[in-house]
């Protein structure tokens, strides 16, 4: 041995004997002799294969000269000096006996504020040396800790990508190299790291990640809070390796990290997105981490939790199929976690930025999958969050809360969860956002399995129906999830919902009646029938027949309070309309509830309505109001006590409406067939003072309608009416003649001729021929109307008054035919009347 160790001294002095010119030229003023010597002196040492003992004797006497280069002018002479002392630290046995000099120049050179070194890939060749000789001389590196966290401090910030991630690694390698020394100075890393931690390159952004959790873990752990901020936000980072990185280092804290359990609380919710990630390797990953913090926390706490251990391994019953259960060790996990982690959640998930609310609110059903159970106690804060949630304008975000939201149904009892959400939904939070507690509960009922449900069907309809909830907003979303709970009870419940099929079809009609929009009123029309097919009922008649008198009831309980803003007087429309022959069934039930709503001095836009809505069934009335025959019965009194009185004139524009729409009412109910000649006989006296008395109205509907109507009774019971009554009829009608509207003059003259036809053997017309020399002069006036049309209908009414008096009617004739304007009408008029058989002044039998 001792001959080796003289050997290599005589070798490594022929080396040094050697170079000791190359050593002087160092010194020289020009550049290209010192970069000469430094290559040959690299090419006479590393590159020429020398034994290690003697490569060691050779480094310490050529050391200080090398690291007295790396401040050499010449970029070249820095870069071969730091190459060369690289290979030596490589190369020798003992390279710890370099650091004494090694660590205080690079110190000088890359630790100070302003980094001497200029030449960034010589700066990254620096940080390359000291990560090397950090891996060979390990421990031997304590002493010099200050200057290594110096170095790194300024190098993790540098502004050479590859420096920082280089320097990165040399943190990881320095944290598990001198533990027990490392977490005295680990402190002062974290604020570099993090600085750098949102690099634009995601290589580095890794790097930083992976030295953070060196860092952390090795060191005194107080520093937790400083990080977990920025590795929150690189879990919505765009680079798929950086969501990992974080999931691997916060899966390893979970692990190994000396204080863990007093961060379970914010490191659970790191790893536990993970899960939720759109990468599947990321959320296998994730999933794997997880279940081995949870077998190691079982494992450290098994006395604890021996006796769940040993009997709640069974999943609870209605399970979510398709979904594996965590393990106890996790479940455990968050249950003892949840109370910290509810409110975090409850503010994450109104952060003004997107991904942190969708991250937040996927986050919430694994916590809720986990927490089973348990959730109850945490309730109320929960559904606050949700009630938040589902008012986001990301569509993500409510769809994710909603999922966790029907984890509530299935593992918080049902009794629980309605006491609270009922009176949410009766009472909303949040005035602009009412249904938001519906969409929650729509989403928790569809969680709860039918057997847990059915016991509460009865409460929950009944609050549905409430006319605080169903009638107290027109808002197309509160309508929708109205509808929605309808769906889901139907959908869980099925047949169930026989008992309370009343109160689901109460806020079906509601919903159809507030609707504004058509896609609303199709999709409850659509739960109609799904209500009629869970009961068997083959038809919506069925479901009406089955709940008419209680509909009926329902609305009468509120009549003397309606007005037009009234949502029961839009519910009687839908019910009366859509049941069909039905409400002829129930007319009993619906005329007190017409007749009082329908009183003069109740509300005029009510009226209007009412009346409108009766004048389409009238107009079909065999097959709605008088399927039974039993409204012609009511008939009399429908027109006494409802129509007529809205009859009578009042001053105003809007009574006058309400006068039309009252006439529109009667003209429907005249020609529906719902009321018969001798009905109409005995209101004589009541009916056609009015009726006449609206053929003065302002309005040309309303005259028109009058016209119509007193046509529609002259057919009816013209040749039954008393000739006084008959003769106070034609002279209103004469004067609609002369009216503005076309159209009123034309169904005024169809009057006259159903008038004239009416007229039989008990009218007298020589006793009555004052009255008929004046209709005749009238008509004939209107014969030589300027409008062809009115001319010809003119010539067809008195061609039906020539069989009445035809004496009377030719000297009429020939008393007018010179002063019209053209006597063609005169003598066709006049011809016809020759043309009869007979020509006699009394009247026809």
């Amino acid at each position: 041995m001792a001959a080796m160790a003289a050997g290599d001294e005589h070798a490594a002095s022929e080396v040094l004997r050697g170079l000791a010119r190359h050593l002087n030229c160092l010194n020289e003023d020009n550049k290209a002799t010192r970069k000469r010597a430094l290559e040959l002196i690299k090419r006479e040492t590393v590159d020429k294969g020398l034994s290690s003992s003697v490569l060691q004797e050779v480094f310490s006497a050529l050391l200080k000269p090398l690291l007295k280069c790396l401040s050499d002018p010449m970029e070249r002479c820095r870069e071969t000096a730091i190459t060369t002392v690289t290979e030596f630290i490589r190369c020798v046995p003992k390279p710890e006996e370099s650091l004494p000099y090694l660590m205080p120049c690079l110190a000088q050179r890359l630790g100070e504020k302003d980094i001497l070194e200029p030449a960034e890939e010589l700066r990254l060749s620096a940080v390359e040396l000291l990560t090397l000789t950090l891996e060979v001389c390990g421990k031997h590196l304590a002493p010099y800790l200050n200057e290594m966290i110096n170095i790194l401090q300024r190098t993790i910030v540098d502004p050479f990508p590859d420096v920082k991630r280089e320097s990165c690694k040399c943190t990881m390698s320095l944290a598990k190299s001198l533990p027990e020394h490392f977490h005295m100075q680990a402190e002062s890393l974290v604020r570099p790291l993090m600085q750098t931690i949102a690099h634009q390159h995601s290589r580095v952004r890794v790097s930083v990640i992976e030295a953070t959790g060196a860092v952390i873990q090795h060191g005194t752990g107080k520093n937790v809070d400083d990080v977990l901020s920025h590795l929150a936000q690189r879990l919505f980072d765009d680079s798929p390796q950086v969501r990992k990185a974080v999931t691997v280092v916060v899966g390893d804290w979970l692990l190994h990290m000396r204080d863990r359990y007093s961060y379970f609380h914010k490191l659970i919710p790191l790893l536990l997105s993970g899960i939720s990630d759109e990468i599947p390797e990321i959320r296998l990953l994730a999933a794997d981490l997880w279940k081995h913090v949870g077998a190691q926390w079982e494992k450290e706490n098994e006395e604890d939790i021996k006796d769940k251990m040993d009997f709640l391994l069974t999943p609870p019953p209605f399970y979510p199929p398709g979904v594996e259960r965590p393990g106890l060790g996790c479940r455990e996990l968050v249950v003892r976690n949840l109370g910290r982690l509810v409110p975090a959640i409850s503010h994450d998930v109104t952060d003004w930025l997107v991904p942190t609310r969708v991250r937040t609110s996927q986050l919430l059903a694994v916590l809720l999958l986990h927490a089973e159970d348990h959730s109850t106690q945490h309730l109320q804060p929960l559904l606050a969050t949700f009630y938040c949630a589902c008012t986001d304008a990301e569509k993500d975000v409510v769809t994710n809360c909603l999922s966790a939201a029907k984890l509530l149904g299935t593992f918080v009892p049902s009794d629980v969860f309605l006491k609270l959400m009922l009176g949410h939904v009766t009472t909303p939070c949040s005035s602009s956002h009412p249904w938001a507690p519906l969409m929650v509960l729509v989403a928790v009922l569809g969680g709860c399995p039918r057997p847990l449900l059915k016991p509460h069907l009865e409460q929950i309809t009944n609050t549905l129906a409430q006319p605080d909830v169903c009638q107290e907003y027109q808002q197309v979303l509160y309508l929708e999830q109205l509808l929605a709970c309808v769906d889901v009870l139907l959908r869980q419940c099925e047949s169930d919902c026989g008992p309370v099929s009343l109160q689901l079809l109460q806020v079906l009609v509601t919903v159809q009646s507030l609707s504004t929009e058509p896609h609303v009123s199709e999709k409850a029309m659509e739960s109609v029938h799904v209500l009629c097919k869970v009961q068997g009922l083959h038809s919506v008649m069925e479901l009406f027949r089955q709940h008419m008198g209680h509909l009926l009831d329902w609305l009468s309980a509120s009549v003397n309070t309606w007005s037009s803003y009234s949502p029961q007087r839009l519910q009687l429309h839908v019910i009366v309309t859509q049941s069909g022959p039905v409400i002829g069934e129930f007319v009993g039930q619906l005329m007190p509830l017409l007749r009082s709503c329908l009183q003069p001095d109740r509300d005029t836009e009510m009226r209007m309505s009412i009346f409108t809505m009766l004048a389409k069934l009238l107009l079909n009335a065999a097959n709605t109001l008088d399927s039974q025959g039993h409204f012609r019965d009511e008939s009399e009194r429908f027109l006494c006590d409802i129509l007529l009185p809205n009859l009578v004139w009042q001053a105003g524009r809007t009574a006058a409406a309400v006068r039309t729409s009252a006439l529109s009412c009667l003209l429907a109910l005249l020609h529906g067939g719902a009321i018969t000649s001798g009905q109409l006989l005995c209101l004589e006296e009541k009916l056609l003072p009015l009726v006449l008395s609206a053929l003065d109205e302002d309005s040309q509907m309303g005259r028109l309608f009058a016209c119509r109507s007193l046509s529609t009774i002259l057919k009816l019971a013209g040749t039954s009416m008393h000739p006084e009554a008959l003769n106070k009829i034609y002279p209103e009608l004469v004067k609609r003649l002369d009216d503005s509207s076309e159209e009123v003059r034309s169904v005024a003259l169809q009057a006259l001729g159903l008038w004239l036809s009416s007229l039989t053997k008990d009218y007298n017309c020589d006793f009555y021929t004052a009255h008929l020399q004046l209709l005749f002069q009238q008509l004939l006036l209107h014969l030589d109307d300027p409008d062809d049309s009115v001319q010809d209908n003119v010539l067809e009414v008195l061609k039906k008054g020539s069989t009445v008096h035809p004496v009377l009617l030719k000297r009429e004739v020939e008393a007018v035919r010179d002063k019209q304007r053209s006597p063609v009408y005169c003598d066709q008029l006049l011809q016809h009347i020759s043309s009869l058989h007979t020509e006699t002044s009394a009247c026809p039998e």
